[in-house]
């Protein structure tokens, strides 16, 4: 059995990194952690790419991506409704219609259904990085494809795991994004959820900083009662996650980056898993970070697809 299946909820990168701090020259402060532990890290996004055709409540309808146009008249540069190009203006630009901020994968702040409670331009900075628990529902819905986490199966997976941290993440593993992009998804009236017990639990009894899920609701209930639960007591959420089958229950960090809209109701995000170095997937700090490698295909728009390609 590998290290990061022995430690209890408790992410080994941060055990280790804390071990070499210690010994490490007081002035290099947090760039030790860097060095010792995040350097040698295996990384997995946890993150669907948003493009038009992605499935999108049809309340909302989808979103359009095309070439930028110039807004005014430039002299010697562009004319106003010109379409930039790299061999004119020497770069391009997107034009995106957004039709909502609840696409993709997604941070919910409480404001989305709760106006008292903040935005998600007003969520703080300690959001930033936090413990990752990662709980499976995958079994269960074999034999019941609208199951829903229960408090039990959190008591089931703490037996096996060990207590899930206070401030931490949890996501729900289910596999439903195993279907994405497939617009069909957004027209489900069965999929898995997590029930408002679950959530309950995690938060009043575990006291996380919040949850996530891979469908595009917390729950199929008629009211949405998790989330309206989770919005008016200022929790906030997170949506349409992926690739939750590559990361161990255990023993991760995950990163979170969203927009910082004003007012905004919704986070287009970005979670990133942060796993030991013995994980079986994800990628690894490399020199191809930076400069990044030149691809023998360019991008270019393409009507059908509605956007950039190579």
């Amino acid at each position: 059995m590998t290290a990061w299946k022995k430690l209890p909820a408790v992410s080994m990168v941060v055990l280790l990194a804390a071990g070499a701090a210690a010994k490490a020259d007081d002035a290099k402060g947090l760039w030790s952690l860097y060095d010792n532990g995040l350097k040698s890290a295996k990384y997995v996004d946890l993150t669907h790419t948003i493009t038009p055709k992605i499935p999108v409540w049809a309340g909302f309808g989808p979103p359009s991506f095309g070439p930028a146009k110039a807004g005014a008249d430039v002299e010697g540069f562009a004319t106003k409704g010109e379409t930039f190009t790299w061999a004119k203006n020497g770069f391009e630009a997107t034009e995106y219609r957004l039709t909502t901020d609840q696409l993709g994968t997604q941070l919910d702040p409480p404001a989305h259904w709760a106006p008292e409670y903040p935005a998600i331009d007003e969520l703080p900075p300690t959001y930033a990085v936090r413990p990752l628990a990662v709980i499976p529902i995958v079994e269960q819905l074999r034999t019941d494809d609208n199951y829903a986490l229960q408090a039990k199966d959190i008591e089931a997976w703490e037996k096996a795991n060990g207590r899930i941290p206070e401030g931490s993440v949890v996501m729900v593993r289910s596999d439903w994004s195993k279907r994405w992009p497939d617009p069909e998804l957004a027209k489900l009236a069965r999929f898995p959820g997590v029930s408002l017990a679950a959530l309950k639990f995690l938060h009043e009894e575990r006291h996380i900083l919040f949850h996530g899920h891979e469908p595009l609701d917390t729950d199929s209930t008629p009211t949405l009662e998790g989330e309206h639960w989770l919005m008016h007591n200022g929790y906030a959420q997170a949506e349409g996650v992926a690739n939750l089958d590559q990361v161990p229950e255990t023993g991760c960090l995950v990163t979170i980056g969203y927009p910082k809209f004003g007012g905004g109701l919704g986070g287009y995000a970005r979670y990133v898993a942060i796993c030991p170095p013995d994980a079986p997937n994800g990628v690894t700090i490399g020199r191809t970070d930076a400069p990044l490698p030149k691809s023998d295909k360019v991008l270019h728009y393409d009507k059908a697809a509605g956007m950039r390609v190579r």
